[in-house]
Order: C-alpha cells, then sequence, then structure tokens
C-alpha cells in the first residue's frame, strides 16, 4: 500500500525535581506500574520485568492472512485522501478476521490460550500509519493482565503509539485521570504495554487498553434491551468531529444555543475575544463538530430526544453563565422553560454532574491536547428511573497528541483547554465548548481550586512522573526493540508535520521521555501556581 505522507495531505497553518517529585501519602490507591522493579539505588534488572506477550493467530492460514493489520484504511479517511488530495488512492477498510489470541505473563505462564476473537484495525488518521491500533472482540468476556480490576470484557483495544516517539503520552494521562476522576467514582481506561505477535511476527510494543464503550464496570449506565424503543435508558455519546461519518440513526447536530458567542478563559478575560462553535464562513475547511450515540439505540424517537436533551442542557448552562438566569426541563425532559425558583447555579447542577465537569477539565489543561475541540471527547447520561439523570464527563481518550507532541503549549504555560485551541489540521479557532460554559463562575473555579489541590497534596501527579521515568528505564530493550522494527523514531516523515519543533528533535525514545518529563514538571507547576490552595 502507498505509504501516505500527512504533511503533503493537510496544509497545517529530566524531571523537574521543584515540581513532578512531590511528597507522598501512604493512601495510594494504584501502585505504579513497574516502579518495583527499581531498587533502593534507582538501578533496575531488565531481565525482572519482561513484558507479557499477546499472541494473535488467524484461523485463515493463507500467505497474506495478516494483511488485516497492515493494509485496511479507515473508510471516511480513505474518501477524504480521494476527494481532497489523491482521486485514484484505495485502500481496504477495516475488516474482522477471526484468530485465537493468547496471552503469556512475565513469568512464562499462559493467562490465556487461544481465546477465540475477531480482530481488526480501529481508529481514525491513525490507520494511515504502518503500525496500526487493533481492536479485539472476543467470544466470551476476558479479563487481561488485571486490568480494570480484573473485570472480564469482550472488548479491547491494542494501540500502536506511533506518531508519539515516548510511547507514554496515552499511558500517563490515563494514570492520572483514574485516580482524579476514580475518586468522584467515575471512569477511565486501565492500560498497560504489552509486546504483540500476529502469526508468529513480532509486531511491536502496544498499550493494552480498554474500548470507550457503556458496560458495567466502564461507563457503568443502563443498556436499552435489544429492540427497546423508549428514551428512558442511558447514553453514551462522544463529542466528535468526525460524527457526519456515522449513520443518521447515531449521530446529531448540536445548535451551541443559537450558536450564541463564547469568551475563551485564557487568563486574560478572553483577551477581547468571542468564539462561535458553528462557523458561519463558506470556508471549504468548514467543520462541523456534533455527537455521535456510541451506545445502543433502536429507534428514530431515542435518537430526537437525546439530540434535543443534550441541546437544551447546553443552553441551561449557557444562560446561567452568560445572563444568569435559571432553566429547568419540563416533566417529559422535552423542553426547557426559565425559573423563578432556584438560582443559575442550581440549574446547572440540577442536570450536570460537575465533579465530572471539572475532573475532566484538570486532566485536559494538564495534558493540553490538541484534538480536545475535535474528537474524543465522552460524555453519557442515564434518564431511567433509578440514575441521577444528570449529564456526566468521564472515558477521557486519544493523548498521543497531547503533552506538547503536537505543537500545542509547548512552554508549558497558560490556560488551554478552556482557552481557542487551534484546529488540529486548518487555520480556524476552535473551543471545546463545554469547558468554556462556566469557566467564568467563580463556585465553579472554586470546585477545581479543592480538586487539584487534592490531587496534587495525595501526590497523583507525582506518580505520573515516576511513572514515566521508571518506564523510560525498564522498558528501554523493549522500546529499542519496538523501534528496530518500525524505525518511526528517526524516520518521522510520515508526521513530521504533526510534531512540535522540539519533538522533532528527539531521536530515540529516552530523549522524548525525558522531553516530557521537563514539559510535565513546568506543567504543573504553572497549574499549581494557579489552583493550589
Amino acid at each position: 500500500m502507498k505509504k501516505i505522507k500527512r504533511i503533503l495531505l493537510i496544509p497545517v497553518a529530566a524531571v523537574m525535581l521543584f515540581s513532578c517529585s512531590i511528597t507522598e501519602t501512604n493512601d495510594t490507591e494504584e501502585s505504579i506500574p513497574h516502579i518495583a522493579a527499581l531498587s533502593a539505588d534507582g538501578k533496575y534488572d531488565p531481565e525482572a520485568v519482561p513484558l507479557p506477550v499477546l499472541s494473535i493467530e488467524t484461523k485463515n492460514k493463507a500467505e497474506n492472512a495478516a494483511d488485516f493489520v497492515t493494509e485496511p484504511i479507515s473508510r471516511h479517511v480513505t474518501e477524504w485522501i480521494r476527494r481532497d488530495f489523491e482521486p485514484d488512492f484505495d485502500a481496504p477498510e477495516p475488516y474482522y478476521e477471526d484468530c485465537s489470541v493468547s496471552l503469556c505473563g512475565t513469568d512464562g505462564k499462559t493467562l490465556l490460550d487461544g481465546a477465540d476473537a475477531q480482530v481488526k484495525v480501529r481508529g481514525n488518521w491513525t490507520t494511515v500509519y504502518p503500525k496500526k491500533p487493533l481492536r479485539i472482540k472476543f467470544t466470551e468476556k476476558q479479563g487481561l493482565l488485571g486490568l480494570n480490576n480484573s473485570n472480564a470484557f469482550r472488548n479491547w483495544l491494542l494501540l500502536a503509539e506511533y506518531k508519539d516517539c515516548s510511547m507514554l503520552r496515552n499511558k500517563a494521562v490515563l494514570y492520572a485521570a483514574r485516580q482524579i476522576l476514580g475518586a468522584d467514582g467515575l471512569y477511565a481506561a486501565d492500560a498497560d504495554f504489552v509486546q504483540v505477535e500476529v502469526n508468529g511476527e513480532y509486531m511491536g510494543l502496544y498499550l493494552l487498553t480498554e474500548m470507550q464503550q457503556a458496560a458495567k464496570n466502564r461507563v457503568n449506565i443502563t443498556e436499552a434491551e435489544e429492540n427497546y424503543t423508549g428514551t428512558d435508558i442511558g447514553y453514551f455519546l462522544e463529542y466528535d468531529g468526525y460524527f457526519y461519518t456515522e449513520d443518521d440513526l447515531h449521530s446529531f447536530s448540536l445548535d451551541f444555543a443559537d450558536n450564541a458567542p463564547l469568551i475563551p478563559y485564557d487568563g486574560n478575560n478572553g483577551s477581547g475575544k468571542t468564539v462561535r462553535c458553528l462557523n458561519n464562513t463558506s470556508s471549504k475547511h468548514e467543520r462541523e463538530v456534533g455527537c455521535t450515540i456510541k451506545s445502543d439505540i433502536y429507534s428514530r424517537q431515542q435518537r430526537d430526544f437525546i439530540a434535543g436533551y443534550i441541546n437544551n442542557i447546553y443552553r441551561i448552562m449557557y444562560e446561567a453563565a452568560y445572563n444568569h438566569k435559571a432553566y429547568v426541563f419540563s416533566p417529559d425532559n422535552m423542553s426547557i422553560s426559565e425559573s423563578s425558583d432556584i438560582t443559575p447555579q442550581q440549574a446547572v447542577e440540577n442536570v450536570v454532574d460537575i465533579d465530572s465537569l471539572a475532573d475532566m477539565y484538570i486532566i485536559s489543561e494538564l495534558a493540553c491536547d490538541a484534538d480536545l475541540a475535535w474528537s474524543s471527547f465522552y460524555m453519557d447520561v442515564d434518564l431511567s428511573n433509578d440514575h441521577r439523570k444528570k449529564l456526566t464527563f468521564e472515558a477521557p481518550w486519544d493523548f498521543d497528541s497531547s503533552m506538547a507532541n503536537r505543537p500545542r503549549c509547548t512552554d508549558g504555560q497558560g490556560f488551554y483547554a478552556s482557552a481557542i485551541v487551534p484546529d488540529p489540521d486548518y487555520d480556524l479557532d476552535t473551543v471545546n465548548p463545554w469547558f468554556v460554559l462556566l469557566a467564568y463562575e467563580d463556585w465553579y473555579q472554586d470546585i477545581i481550586r479543592d480538586k487539584w489541590t487534592k490531587a496534587y497534596d495525595s501526590g497523583v501527579f507525582s506518580r505520573v512522573c515516576q511513572m514515566i521515568g521508571s518506564d523510560k528505564e525498564v522498558l528501554a530493550d523493549e522500546f529499542s526493540r519496538n523501534y528496530q522494527k518500525w524505525h518511526n523514531d528517526k524516520d518521522k516523515e510520515e508526521f513530521i508535520d504533526e510534531l512540535s519543533a522540539d519533538e522533532r528533535k528527539c531521536w530515540t525514545e529516552k530523549d522524548s521521555a525525558e522531553r516530557l518529563l521537563e514539559w510535565l514538571g513546568k506543567r504543573i507547576e504553572f497549574l499549581n501556581s494557579q489552583w493550589h490552595k
């Protein structure tokens, strides 16, 4: 298959000890992966911590059977390339291959022996790279490596981490997120590294992690029974620039309170700027962001209901913050009206899980992800009788472009997640509106400061830095073996235009990990100066 170089396709406009060695308490709920391998003098024994090996064997024994992990590209990405750049470009779209999956632990023992599964390439733009992310769909639920407290699921993911030379950004952000969101009983995916083989061929180091889905012990909402058409169910949603690729039943647009202007939160009252979420120009690169429904629904009634419900929650938040008015839902949750019986703050708290919004905001400010206003931003609401019926933000995702891997917040300073976020590909000003809506509310900022202070003082951010530093040393041989296979530590041609200037200078995993640690130290120091009480 022809290699795709994104720079041609899209015209694109050492640990900081004072901040990454925070005193820790002894009430850590989650151990730091691989830290145990370090001795008191900081040295390690690579042979003591070999990584698990996940082996995929196709049922099909044809010579080209393994093409399913190397050739496919997501259909809408192929269509985009054909439409805008290369009319004759072609590639198969991802397809499931029947496989058996085995897992061998670090002690050499078999943890999973030939479990039936289907495997395919998954993702959006990441599918154009030679090393592609994969989805495993087991026939029967499986627990893997103790992830998610050893709970069993059918769906698991393998992230390739192709454009992140450190290979640690997803793991680091998810690690922090599990502790921050977990303190409020909310979900973030668990993850750790494995070696992957396909039909006996070494395919590299992958991050084994969870699929973002509505399921018990993941996004725990009421799932609709098959063919149930009522609206009193749980809805799992993605705020998503790719929503247009879904069928009409599983996607909808947002009206953003009639495209009302938002004031970015940059620490300087927006610097005189306002931003609207819907682009009113005739630019060919106008890009709308809507919602994809990720959970199962079975009727147009359900789709139309949740579309109206989310649009009305947005309006309630906007009216409270910008017009100081309180709006409430009608008994059937189909419409809203102004109320004088409650305050604007109470109106928001009635329909939004504010703790979850503050948690996700802290995670997003820490990560400074380039795609924050574009995709992989999840929310859910459960409207069944025994649930709170509040819009909840959880399941953070997709951080290989974060932490200054792309040219965003490269000095680690300033507010990012609630400010103007440049579109990842085009010269457009965008925002993540869910973070901007309440940004100037004092009561909301107080919640953020309380949560940051608790996380900082309990050592959350110190442990993230320690994990990065440990993996950099402990897994050095594994990282080296991966790059001997793919060479994308030095050959960055396919994604060079996505990298920050400093990241382009990183020629080894160690270089990138050390730069990541330096940046993260500066980022933690800045946020702590703003939020610590």
